[in-house]
């Protein structure tokens, strides 16, 4: 399962729908000389409503194309129900080094925490997997989670006020957000009221967090409302920017010659005059998928391609 020798290589990202594209983001700001392959099994999703057998055979699936037919010699799950239930069977599946999202959100967390006590947010499927906490757990911490199922659909209808691109708000959803505070004040107020719950159960449970992790890929387009929202000192972690930082370290350690340190990453993002490659793949709402994925990735999807893998 090396890559050694790889030196442009071609990265594979899956998710189940599209919220992987902040993943797909991040990387391509660390790994802007790699080629991308990204895989929204769209046809089948919610992963979390269903089986974890059949989760396994859908993930391995979709591994399974971005490696044999898309020539992906790294694989990115960028999807927390997959990585809590299927990562197993997903490297039992492909020969080529896997990564999930859930373990470098805990290492990072680990690496932010000065009192051992973290709060995850995420969607009800990943929290009733507790995949956070024992990740968390591995490393010495002690976590809370809470499920947050209104804060994807208030996403994807882009009651944010904000997009991803470049990392920062950008100024178009800026000027969203100041002509629909409503929307926007709607956002905020949900947030509030799950996180002083979260922080009231904390209480309860005699911890003293200081550190909140976003357990799940949309949670990115919330990150200034949550910034505001959070207790003063409180950090938060990103999964996807975690995800994408222990990409980099696992793929220079596969690779045996480091193309990017991970001690002096830059968000260098694409170089105009040779912009990364990036195909997108869907198995169903391909035209969803070009317009809302855009608002992930902090640019346009481009031309996303419908594929079929099977019941």
């Amino acid at each position: 399962m090396s890559i050694s020798g790889a030196i442009s290589p071609t990265i594979g990202v899956f998710d189940s729908g599209f919220g992987g594209l902040t993943v797909l983001r991040a990387l391509i700001q660390r790994l802007p000389q790699a080629q991308f392959a990204f895989l929204g099994d769209t046809a089948r999703l919610p992963y979390g409503s269903k089986s974890r057998r059949t989760i396994a055979r859908y993930a391995a699936q979709s591994a399974q194309f971005l490696v044999r037919e898309q020539g992906a010699n790294f694989l990115v799950i960028a999807c927390n129900t997959a990585s809590a239930l299927a990562l197993d069977a997903i490297q039992d599946a492909v020969p080529v080094p896997v990564l999930g999202v859930i373990e470098p959100g805990a290492s990072a967390a680990r690496a932010a925490s000065s009192t051992g006590d973290v709060l995850v947010i995420a969607t009800a499927a990943t929290v009733e997997s507790h995949a956070y906490a024992a990740a968390c757990r591995a490393q010495g911490l002690r976590a809370l989670e809470k499920a947050c199922p209104l804060l994807v659909p208030l996403v994807e209808e882009g009651w944010t006020g904000f997009s991803i691109a470049a990392g920062a708000v950008n100024t178009a959803y800026a000027a969203q957000a100041a002509s629909a505070p409503p929307q926007v004040a709607i956002t905020t107020e949900v947030i509030r009221i799950y996180l002083t719950e979260l922080n009231a159960d904390a209480a309860i449970h005699d911890l003293n967090p200081d550190t909140l992790v976003l357990g799940c890929t949309h949670y990115p387009l919330l990150r200034p409302l949550l910034d505001r929202a959070v207790p003063a000192g409180m950090k938060v972690i990103d999964s996807a920017e975690a995800a994408a930082d222990a990409a980099v370290r696992l793929f220079n350690e596969q690779a045996g010659c480091p193309i990017l340190s991970t001690s002096s990453v830059e968000r260098v993002g694409d170089d105009p005059a040779h912009p990364t490659e990036i195909r997108c793949f869907a198995t169903d709402s391909v035209e969803k998928f070009e317009r809302l994925g855009s608002r992930f990735l902090g640019r346009a999807t481009g031309k996303v391609e419908l594929v079929d893998l099977g019941g």
